[in-house]
């Protein structure tokens, strides 16, 4: 048995872009063989090209970031990032773990198999998003990687299931700038309250000021409230990524919100 963490590209939606510009070729060909000789006909192959060759692009660059984060690919990039973000976390012997958003349950086993003393419990809102993410294949990719100090539940980072300060780190990778309709100051906070004091936490996301307002003034505000060592860490400077990588893929702003409690 191997794990299976899938791929944020859905296979299905490159078959239908696929599939799409290829119908869409074929319009285009048939409408140009076409006995007919009219101005419309004309119009109509121009604009079912044009579409075609739109949906071509798209295809393309898709299926180039498909290859990219594939675990099975070459660069394996999100397996680069996932290891890496796991090294990043200062866990204590027998701690307790939370991965917010753990989708496939990549990160939350990396976790697990850096710190086989801890649990590391991963949480999602499955089927919302990635429709490929479940539970059950969480569960089955821990027993894959033959880790068992990992636990699957569900749940939503906006409103966390857990007491304060029962944890001795938080981590979470690309989830948060998926949420809409809360301020994302208040969504970090809800998942900060989880943390021990001298817990640590490690957060990987999209920073850009469009989804996240001014870091350095949230930042400034942690150290206020008694939070130790926070810094925000490009990751697109070679770290995780490169920087052309982070421009190709809609990285760009991609960096580790660090610190501690």
């Amino acid at each position: 048995m191997k794990a299976d963490y899938k791929n944020w590209v859905p296979k299905g939606l490159l078959y239908l872009l696929g599939l799409f510009a290829l119908l869409l070729y074929s319009i285009t060909i048939l409408l140009l063989c076409a006995t007919i000789d009219s101005n419309t006909k004309v119009l109509s192959a121009v604009l079912s090209l044009a579409v075609a060759i739109l949906l071509t692009a798209i295809f393309l660059h898709m299926f180039r970031m498909y290859r990219a984060f594939s675990y099975n690919g070459n660069r394996k990039l999100s397996k680069q990032i996932v290891d890496g973000l796991a090294g990043c976390i200062d866990i204590p012997e027998n701690g307790l773990v939370l991965d917010v958003g753990c989708g496939s349950g990549a990160l939350t086993i990396a976790l697990a198999k850096r710190n086989p003393t801890a649990k590391v419990i991963g949480i999602d809102r499955w089927g919302r998003e990635y429709a490929s993410f479940s539970k059950n294949l969480c569960e089955n990719n821990a027993k894959a990687e033959g880790v068992q100090n990992t636990e699957f539940i569900s749940g939503d980072a906006v409103k966390l299931d857990f007491p304060d300060e029962v944890f001795d780190a938080v981590t979470s990778n690309y989830v948060y700038h998926n949420i809409i309709g809360i301020n994302r100051d208040d969504l970090l906070m809800e998942t900060l309250r989880l943390l021990k004091k001298g817990g640590r936490f490690a957060i990987h996301d999209i920073f850009s000021e469009s989804k996240y307002g001014n870091m350095p003034v949230f930042i400034e505000r942690l150290k206020k409230m008694g939070y130790e060592n926070v810094k925000l860490v490009d990751t697109t400077n070679g770290i995780f990524m490169t920087k052309k990588e982070a421009s190709m893929y809609n990285l760009r702003h991609s960096a580790i919100l660090y610190g501690k409690k």
